[in-house]
């Protein structure tokens, strides 16, 4: 045996382009199907994992997949819009702990994210450079979006309009950027984080403007009575919340029907879960609550059917490689047929050549399996780091 393998590896070296040829198409069609299983795998934990740690979602009824996209991963689909009752309802009810998202509008293609601090807590968040949000105006930038865009805390960042023909008159607003989130591997990284009334300055709710009962030009005030004044659309607003102006910015009405896109609910414990999760049956109620865990599961199962496709593909591949194969080694003997009949008349046996031949088989076949142990370890080594700069970028 060890004779045929000597012969086998001479004949493969002196062979090397067909033999170079036959290990990558080997090593190609097993490695392909295994990566994407790994692959594939990896991005449904990851996914999965974001919608695990969310126990419940309240939303405006509607999609509950743009809600849950929206809310977990900053989706440019706006969900149905509610008001912030919903979370003072959800905080009455003393079952679950409720934290406002209003994620509607962007900054440089990246979303702007209002919310509570609770938010942070939440899902674990530090900051890494600067300090939290503490005024009107702030903006903390997960760890991405700051590297994406250069900024640093002290800088400053201006949200972009919604549509170029606003005739609401609401201006971008420019944020100054107080802190940078450390990396949490998630849809955070790439998203600008203010409070929540900052978000509704952004939409036009709240907003600063000169004093117009000090104002000296005449032109903006369009009507005095008694210590009131009434301004017109003359009356300069602030696009920019600083120290000098802060005092300024306020909001008209009850902050309580300002619009919020989701709540988180995080319940006290499985009891109360349930119990909320009951409060939302009521077919007339305007507001749905969801587990975001069954809902991208759902999502998931629907789009990793292709997966069954790609298998079908790969192994109609693999078999035209087989044959392909078969081929090779087939027109191989005929092309050594003068060989194979020198080998037999120097007294050498029918099995002999048969061995030989075989030898040449496991050892390319030895060669691929090698070469596919490497790179499915590669593969899964960085299964994780991969999938994570698909899914975060």
């Amino acid at each position: 045996m060890i004779d045929s393998l000597y012969l086998a590896w001479q004949y493969i070296r002196f062979n090397r382009i067909k033999t170079i040829i036959l290990v990558t198409s080997i090593t190609l069609i097993a490695v392909l199907p295994l990566s994407l299983e790994i692959l594939l795998s990896e991005s449904e934990r990851q996914l999965l994992a974001r919608a695990e740690s969310t126990p419940l979602l309240v939303g405006a009824k509607g999609s509950a997949l743009d809600l849950a996209m929206n809310s977990l991963y900053f989706d440019d689909e706006v969900p149905e819009l509610m008001t912030m009752a919903a979370a003072n309802r959800i905080y009455d009810t003393e079952l679950a702990l409720p934290i406002p998202l209003y994620v509607r509008f962007q900054t440089r293609g990246h979303p702007i994210v209002g919310t509570t601090f609770d938010y942070f807590d939440f899902r674990g968040l530090t900051i890494e450079k600067g300090q939290s949000l503490t005024l009107l105006g702030d903006c903390v930038l997960g760890a991405k979006i700051a590297v994406e865009l250069g900024l640093e805390p002290g800088e400053s960042l201006v949200s972009s309009p919604e549509n170029l023909f606003d005739l609401a008159g609401v201006y971008p607003l420019k944020m100054r950027v107080v802190g940078v989130l450390a990396p949490s591997h998630s849809a955070d990284d790439l998203a600008a984080f203010v409070d929540l009334k900052t978000a509704w300055v952004i939409q036009g709710l709240g907003h600063g403007h000169q004093d117009v009962t000090r104002t000296r030009d005449r032109s903006v005030i369009l009507k005095r009575e008694g210590g009131n004044v009434a301004a017109n659309a003359k009356l300069f607003h602030y696009t920019e919340i600083d120290a000098e102006n802060l005092d300024s910015f306020h909001f008209h009405g009850d902050t309580s029907i300002y619009p919020v896109t989701a709540v988180i609910a995080v319940p006290h414990d499985d009891k109360s879960g349930t119990l909320l999760r009951g409060r939302y049956l009521n077919s007339e109620d305007l507001e749905q609550i969801i587990q975001p865990a069954e809902v991208i599961d759902g999502l998931l199962q629907n789009i990793f059917r292709i997966r069954t496709v790609l298998d079908a593909v790969i192994a109609i591949v693999g078999l035209a490689t087989i044959l392909t194969m078969i081929l090779v080694f087939t027109l191989s003997l005929r092309l050594r047929q003068r060989e194979i009949q020198t080998i037999f008349k120097l007294g050498c046996r029918k099995a002999t050549i048969a061995r030989m031949l075989s030898a040449e088989i496991v050892i390319i076949l030895l060669a691929s399996s090698l070469l596919c142990a490497v790179a499915i370890g590669v593969v899964d080594g960085y299964a994780e780091e991969l999938v994570r700069s698909l899914l975060v970028g």
